[in-house]
């Protein structure tokens, strides 16, 4: 009996976005274990810089990237039912979702350097402004795969029986939403 062949098919979606996502969890991994060991080594300093960040937009991207993984979930179980249509709005649903966390993203990001936070102001900072954009660019990766997903939906090219494309870009877009409730944990609210 061939397990590894067993696991893949196992997976949701193509098996290659899982390696995808694994080599992408390994990076954040890393990122997040260099940001806890430099919180280690400078409590202060990230204590009192933790303070100043706005916790309403990162509470209110939580909730927005949550709602667009419950989203995405629908629409994997509309298309398992044979419903192309409806997945596509729920789809669509969540590429705006994706779209609001973004713009909210960057309103936070321009009140940040409008108080004069950049990379090179402290390391706290450093390490909130490379986490935050670099998971904004996932987010931006995100919605481009969605769309495509939610455009072949929309024109009948996924069904009951084939929609491993509608269960892989869900795959990536839930990735993208547990990094950031984890990011948003370690970052905004872990004191």
């Amino acid at each position: 009996m061939d397990t590894t062949s067993d696991a893949a098919q196992s997976l949701p979606g193509d098996f290659a976005i899982w390696v995808f996502i694994f080599a992408e969890l390994m990076v954040f991994g890393v990122l997040f274990s260099a940001f806890a060991f430099a919180r280690a080594t400078h409590v202060e300093l990230f204590d009192i810089s933790q303070l100043t960040l706005n916790r309403s937009y990162g509470f209110a991207n939580t909730l927005v990237l949550v709602t667009s993984s419950y989203f995405v979930a629908r629409a994997t179980q509309s298309i398992k039912s044979g419903n192309g249509t409806l997945c596509g709005h729920w789809l669509s649903g969540a590429l705006g979702l994706g779209v609001l966390f973004l713009a909210l993203k960057l309103m936070e990001f321009h009140q940040d350097f409008a108080h004069g936070i950049t990379l090179s102001t402290n390391l706290f900072y450093m390490f909130y402004l490379s986490l935050t954009v670099f998971h904004f660019m996932h987010v931006v990766m995100g919605e481009v795969i969605l769309s495509v997903v939610a455009y072949k939906a929309y024109t009948g090219r996924y069904s009951a029986e084939n929609h491993a494309g509608v269960e892989t870009g869900g795959s990536y877009w839930h990735m993208v939403d547990l990094v950031w409730i984890i990011l948003f944990a370690l970052v905004y609210v872990i004191h």
